[in-house]
C-alpha cells in the first residue's frame, strides 16, 4: 500500500529519482525507489504502523519561510544548496567546522575527520563565515564543530569574534578528551563565553567505546562532565546509536544524565546514518524514531513513554522527537505536557531562542519582565530544572526525503555555497564520494 510519494537519490550515483512510501509485509513503513541505472533500493523510515506514521505527521507547521539570500536554483534538490529558493525554511543551528584534525578515529564518523591533509580555518576566514551567516537572516546558534574543535587554542577568541558580530549561543560539539585532561580548560571556555557543550556519551560500558570510537572513553567522558560541572557549564549528552551496539543502553544513558542533572541538560540521540567514513555494513533497516521511542520506554521501565515525546515544528516531523520532564521536589521526574511545535516553531529567532534555554539552562531576556523578579526567579526554577530527551534522525543516500530536506533547519556554514543542510552537506554514495564535503 502507496501512502505516499517523494524524491530521493539513488545510493550509487547520487541521481535525483522519484521514491514511494509503502507499507511492507511486516506493516511498518519503507522507502521505495528504483534507479534505471542501479536497480531498486529499499529503507525502513517507521518502525510502527501507516496510521501512526500519518499522526505523527500531522504535528507539521505549514508555511514557508523563504531563507534570506536564498539563491535560485539550477539543477534542484539536493544539488543547489545554499541555500535556494526551494528551502523552506530560514536556519536555526548552523556549524562552523573549525578543523578536520582530530584526537580519535571514530569509524562511524560523518565527517570522515583526519582523512584529509590537516587543515584548519583561519581566523579571518572564520570571520567571513560569520559575515555571511547575518547576511543569510542571523544571528544563528552557533555549533563549533569539526574535526575535533578544542584541538584548536584559540577557541575563546572564535567565540569573542562571533559575539562582536552579533552571535550570542555557541554550542561546541566535543569528545571532551581536553576537557577531561586539561585542568581549568572547561573554566576557561566557560569565561569566553561557549553556551553549552554536546558532548560524545555512546554508553556506560567501554565496549561501547571500542566499537564506535576505537578506544576506551567511558571514564574520560566523566571527568570531562565532572569539570565541566565544575566551570557551571553545562552538557549536553550525545549518543550515536547504532543497532546491536547500543541501543540497549539508553536507559543506562538517561538515568546517568538525570543523576547528574541539572548540570546535565539531556540527553540527545542520533540514530547512526550510514555517510561519511561509516564503515558499518548498511543494515536493511535503519533505526526509527518508533524505534528509538520505544527502547527508551522498555528500558526506563515505562517512566519515560513514548507518548510523551513528539516531532519537530519548523524541521520535518520525522527528523526529530522530543519530550522535557520536571524535576520534583520528592525527587520524582514528571513529563511536561507535549505541546504542538515542541522542538521549534515556523519562526526561526523562536526557534533559536527555544534551542538556547534547552541546552544552556538560561533564561534570555525576553523571557520575563526584568521588573518582575519573582516571575523571573520562578521561570529560571523551571527551566533550570527541566531535563530534555531528544534526537534528531539524520538521512543518509538510502533513506533520503527530499521533501524532509527542504524543511532543514540546521546547516553547515561553507565558504563556497553558503549554508548546506546538514543531510545533504554530508550525503555520501556508497563509494564515500560526497557533493558538498571536499
Amino acid at each position: 500500500m502507496i501512502i505516499g510519494k517523494t524524491e530521493s537519490v539513488c545510493p550509487v550515483c547520487l541521481g535525483r529519482i522519484p521514491a514511494k512510501k509503502v507499507v511492507g509485509r511486516d506493516g511498518f513503513v519503507y522507502l521505495e525507489k528504483s534507479c534505471p541505472d542501479h536497480g531498486e533500493f529499499s529503507a525502513l523510515i517507521w518502525e510502527d504502523t501507516a496510521d501512526s506514521y500519518l499522526s505523527w505527521g500531522s504535528q507539521d507547521t505549514p508555511g514557508k519561510v523563504l531563507p534570506a539570500g536564498a539563491q535560485l536554483p539550477e539543477r534542484g534538490c539536493p544539488y543547489d544548496c545554499g541555500l535556494c529558493q526551494n528551502h523552506e525554511r530560514d536556519g536555526c543551528c548552523v556549524l562552523l567546522e573549525l578543523t578536520n584534525r582530530c584526537n580519535l578515529r571514530c569509524p562511524v564518523c560523518f565527517a570522515s575527520a583526519g582523512d584529509a591533509a590537516p587543515q584548519d580555518l583561519t581566523l579571518e576566514e572564520i570571520g567571513r563565515q560569520y559575515d555571511l551567516l547575518m547576511q543569510r537572516g542571523g544571528p544563528f546558534n552557533i555549533q563549533l564543530s569539526g574535526g575535533e574543535p578544542t584541538l584548536r587554542d584559540d577557541l575563546p577568541e572564535i567565540v569573542a569574534l562571533g559575539r562582536e558580530k552579533g552571535f550570542s549561543f555557541f554550542q561546541l560539539n566535543t569528545n571532551g578528551l581536553r576537557l577531561g585532561q586539561e585542568d581549568g580548560y572547561a573554566q576557561h571556555l566557560a569565561q569566553a563565553g561557549v553556551s553549552t557543550v554536546f558532548l560524545q556519551f555512546d554508553g556506560l560500558d567501554d565496549e561501547i567505546y571500542q566499537a564506535l570510537r576505537g578506544t576506551a572513553l567511558y571514564e574520560k567522558k566523566c571527568r570531562a562532565i565532572a569539570a565541566c560541572e565544575k566551570a557551571n557549564l553545562p552538557v549536553v549528552l550525545v549518543p550515536t546509536i547504532v543497532p546491536g551496539i547500543n541501543d540497549q543502553a539508553l536507559g543506562q544513558i538517561i538515568r546517568f544524565g538525570l543523576e547528574h542533572a541539572p548540570h546535565v541538560r539531556g540527553v540527545h540521540m542520533q540514530p547512526v546514518s550510514y555517510f561519511g567514513r561509516c564503515d558499518l555494513h548498511t543494515p536493511p533497516r535503519h533505526l526509527t524514531i518508533p524505534g528509538v521511542l520505544r527502547r527508551i520506554e522498555t528500558q526506563t521501565q515505562g517512566k519515560l513513554k513514548a507518548a510523551d515525546f513528539g516531532g519537530g515544528g519548523a524541521e520535518s516531523p520525522y527528523c526529530s522527537f522530543h519530550a522535557s520532564y520536571l524535576h520534583r521536589e520528592d525527587g520524582s521526574w514528571k513529563a511536561l505536557p507535549r505541546r504542538r511545535n515542541a522542538c521549534c516553531c515556523v519562526k526561526s529567532s523562536d526557534a533559536r531562542e527555544a534551542v538556547s534555554r534547552q541546552w544552556s539552562g538560561r533564561l534570555s531576556s525576553g523571557d520575563a519582565d526584568p521588573d518582575t523578579a519573582s516571575l523571573d526567579a520562578f521561570l529560571a526554577q523551571i527551566v533550570r530544572n527541566t531535563f530534555t530527551v531528544s534526537g534528531m534522525v539524520f538521512q543518509d543516500a538510502y533513506n533520503l526525503d527530499l521533501e524532509r530536506l527542504r524543511r532543514c533547519y540546521i546547516c553547515e556554514a561553507d565558504s563556497r555555497y553558503g549554508m548546506v543542510p546538514f543531510c545533504a552537506y554530508n550525503l555520501t554514495d556508497n563509494s564515500g564520494r560526497s557533493l558538498y564535503r571536499r
